[in-house]
């Protein structure tokens, strides 16, 4: 087995997802420590032209692997090609992001390729032969489990936003190598028949900096848009708590909490957000946690960095104006 560190960079709409830079970022860190390459493994279909790019945030070697049945995820494709990539190289180590994608994908592969596997990392470092210690939430949030792998290979799979991006270096180049794929219709039991993107251009909740989540303290759907002002005026994303998705005020897709989004933003604004068990499981690894309530014994302030104890209707909208005024200074 090689001393190998590989980076699962994950694609999505012909972009890289800035998950696969965050790992890239802390696997250079690891193969430094450890001595091993740090490796890029790129699926899909003309995806060869993101090489370099991937070598800009440290990839000393990227292992393309492109085929038309890898055009859009599916479960079956994408554990075939890459768990047979994983047995044929045995790299040592694995990292993949705690994503739709990532979850699925990680514990098949951990099956295949025999490897221990740990998910929604939200810290972690190796000691110089490579083995990696962990830090992640438990409890929904309410205590972090130390871990550490005993033998190899090892699977990590780390929350978006949890890693530093580290700058891109243009000078730095990679070896870039095409894998053979061995991959037919009959390997896949299940099939992509059509992909629905929302429309607009909403910031994916996982990847953004900013979020400003608004709850049932609004008292109906008619006062969202207070919310989606705000995330405008920070140029951030908007979520919901599970409470306002279930009432039907919003779509599913905005849902941050155990049953939703996991999100770990430098910001996290929560509105008229309570702070159940749930939500806060979703959110409290948010690097600063601001909450605006009019219970001051609300659950929410037990987490947040700043709170504001007043209403909504009130905060919000002088909030937005204030956040204006300061970007257009």
């Amino acid at each position: 087995m090689s001393k190998d560190i590989w980076v699962f960079a994950e694609t999505k709409g012909g972009k890289v997802r800035k998950v696969a830079y965050e790992l890239l970022s802390k696997g250079l860190e690891l193969s430094e420590k450890s001595g091993g390459t740090l490796v890029a493994v790129l699926l899909g279909n003309n995806v060869a032209g993101l090489a370099q790019e991937l070598a800009h945030y440290g990839a000393k070697k990227v292992l393309v692997a492109e085929h038309a049945l890898l055009e859009n995820y599916s479960t079956d494709a994408y554990t075939k090609v890459l768990g047979d990539l994983l047995k044929e190289h045995n790299p040592a180590t694995l990292l993949t992001g705690t994503t739709i994608i990532g979850k699925d994908l990680s514990p098949r592969l951990a099956a295949r390729w025999g490897a221990g596997v740990v998910s929604d990392v939200t810290s972690f470092d190796c000691d110089a032969d490579g083995k990696i210690t962990i830090n992640r939430p438990v409890f929904a949030g309410k205590a972090f489990a130390q871990m550490a792998f005993t033998s190899f290979p090892q699977l990590v799979e780390v929350r978006s936003n949890a890693m530093s991006v580290k700058a891109p270096d243009s000078s730095r180049t990679a070896e870039v190598v095409n894998a053979s794929v061995s991959l037919s219709a009959a390997d896949i039991r299940t099939t992509v028949k059509e992909v629905k993107v929302s429309a607009g251009d909403k910031i994916e909740l996982t990847e953004a900096e900013v979020i400003v989540s608004g709850g049932r303290g609004l008292k109906g759907p008619e006062h969202l848009g207070l919310v989606s002002d705000l995330a405008k005026a920070f140029g951030a994303a908007q979520g919901a708590s599970r409470a306002i998705v279930d009432a039907g005020w919003i779509d599913y897709d905005y849902q941050v909490g155990q049953t939703g989004k996991v999100v770990s933003p430098n910001l996290y604004v929560a509105c008229g957000i309570s702070g159940a068990i749930q939500h806060l499981a979703g959110m409290s690894s948010s690097k600063i946690i601001v909450a605006i309530n009019k219970d001051a014994d609300a659950p929410i302030f037990k987490v947040a960095d700043y709170g504001i104890v007043g209403d909504v209707f009130q905060v919000l909208p002088a909030l937005t104006e204030a956040v204006k005024k300061e970007k257009a200074n």
